[in-house]
């Protein structure tokens, strides 16, 4: 089993979800976070003041999926949340040890 962490652009969750349903990929859990890497931040101005901000704005999407729909759940991904343009973000992918369902104690892949 293996857990997908996507960063991707805030207007992107909508297209990103659809992908994954589509592909078959039924749970996830959306994060709001804040991060910078290559966009950097940006300039505002509020009250004629102007200032930094360093940390843009993302989501983190989440899902957990079997070996066998890895591959599938990054081409969704990858393919919805693509723009072209610095800032599109990241995907991690880590290997799960175990997960187990709390309402009836499934472990492993029966549990997702």
């Amino acid at each position: 089993m293996r857990r997908i962490e996507a960063i991707v652009r805030h207007y992107k969750l909508e297209d990103v979800k659809n992908a994954l349903a589509k592909a078959g990929i039924t749970g996830m859990t959306v994060v709001e976070v804040r991060g910078f890497g290559r966009q950097r931040g940006h300039k505002e101005v509020y009250r004629g003041t102007e200032y930094v901000v360093d940390f843009v704005p993302k989501i983190c999407v989440q899902v957990v999926v079997a070996d066998d729909q890895q591959q599938k759940a990054i081409d969704a991904i990858i393919e919805s949340a693509r723009t072209g343009e610095v800032g599109d973000g990241k995907i991690f992918i880590t290997e799960l040890a175990d997960v187990v369902r709390i309402r009836t104690g499934e472990t492993g892949p029966d549990a997702l």
